[in-house]
């Protein structure tokens, strides 16, 4: 069964937001963003547990009951095996975002995509596309990166006749998971050490809700425990920011900019932030997962992509300032708040005060 956590769908942080992406993946319609209703909407008797939704999820909020892929990672990783198969330990290769697989050919130099029964599949026309997207978008990475790891698609058509393929659930419940256990416990630890500062980011208190918790996905905290086994490249090339799909650069104009705050409140991540003052906002571009929601939110369309994307942030991550703001208290209510320019009047008071003269029939000259 596929099941989705509301708490950490992009949808949920605002009607605003635009992802839509496991409705375009998924093969057969089963999953449907209704008008009206920000939470996809799922009819279970159609979906066949590919899995493509989760893999293309940015927050990790669509999961198989059935199919782990933080559980799978661990033991793949652990094994020499470097076959990738619907027919032999996955239920679709589309489940597979392009982090697992960048994490997997790092560690384990070599993977093939068992592509052979694509041709008969009745799913291939949504899934087949993405896994090419995914392979195209890896090689990228890993070439800019300078790595020597190898991934290839090849027509291997591995068969395994203890398996019924016809039945997925029973597929995915008799996948070799014995060693996940004592793989993840030590694969646990290392992301621990390397990642201590990413595990969680929250606001001002800790037991507000999940939907406020800046949580950062498995497959992000593995990416980057993955990476730190690479040598740094020769040099830290740029490259096209519409090759990657899981993260970005971002830019502010700080003339359009109105200083609502509300961009890296709705951050799934912690990406965006700011300080106890509100008095800036900064960017971390390896916790941006690219959900767009902050763009989504942002009124005045300040914040944008930019058109590049450095590789060094994959191996010397670093936060950048994308604006600050004067931190001024209020004339009229007392209450300390953030402008671009030099208001006197926090922008509740202000709005009260446009109200009151529109009543009164009064100008702003006067």
């Amino acid at each position: 069964m596929l099941t989705l956590n509301a708490g950490l769908c992009v949808r949920s942080l605002s009607v605003d937001s635009g992802c839509n992406k496991c409705e375009v993946v998924c093969p057969t319609n089963a999953i449907v963003i209704k008008e009206g209703n920000p939470l996809p909407a799922i009819n279970f008797s159609e979906c066949v547990s590919c899995g493509a939704c989760g893999g293309i999820c940015p927050s990790e909020a669509l999961t198989l009951e059935e199919f782990s892929l933080t559980d799978f990672f661990f033991n793949f990783v652990q094994e020499k095996e470097i076959l990738l198969s619907c027919r032999k330990n996955i239920p679709c290769i589309a489940a597979l975002s392009v982090e697992h697989i960048i994490s997997m050919a790092v560690l384990k130099k070599e993977l093939v995509f068992d592509m052979g029964h694509c041709s008969e599949c009745e799913i291939a026309s949504t899934c087949k596309a993405q896994i090419e997207a995914n392979f195209e978008e890896a090689t990228y990475i890993l070439e800019a990166m300078e790595s020597d790891a190898v991934i290839s698609m090849q027509d291997v058509k591995y068969e395994n006749d203890e398996i019924n393929t016809k039945d997925r659930r029973e597929f995915l419940n008799s996948l070799n998971l014995k060693t996940v256990a004592k793989a993840r416990k030590s694969f646990e630890d290392e992301v621990q050490k390397a990642t201590d500062e990413l595990v969680e980011h929250s606001l001002q208190k800790t037991d507000i809700a999940l939907l406020k918790k800046k949580i950062i996905p498995d497959k992000r905290k593995i990416f980057f425990t993955a990476i730190k086994r690479l040598e740094k490249p020769s040099q830290f090339h740029i490259i096209d920011a519409t090759e990657v799909s899981f993260t970005s650069q971002k830019l502010m104009d700080e003339e359009s900019c109105t200083a609502c705050q509300m961009c890296y409140r709705v951050c799934p991540t912690g990406a965006l932030s700011s300080d106890v003052k509100n008095s800036k906002i900064d960017f971390d571009p390896f916790l941006c997962i690219k959900c767009h929601i902050c763009h989504d939110v942002c009124v005045p369309d300040a914040i944008t992509l930019s058109s590049s994307y450095k590789v060094k942030e994959f191996f010397e991550p670093e936060v950048v300032n994308l604006i600050s703001f004067n931190v001024k208290r209020c004339n009229e209510c007392n209450v300390i708040f953030s402008t671009t320019g030099n208001e006197k009047l926090c922008y509740r008071c202000k709005c009260e005060e446009e109200e009151a003269r529109e009543l009164w029939g009064i100008s702003e000259d006067m």
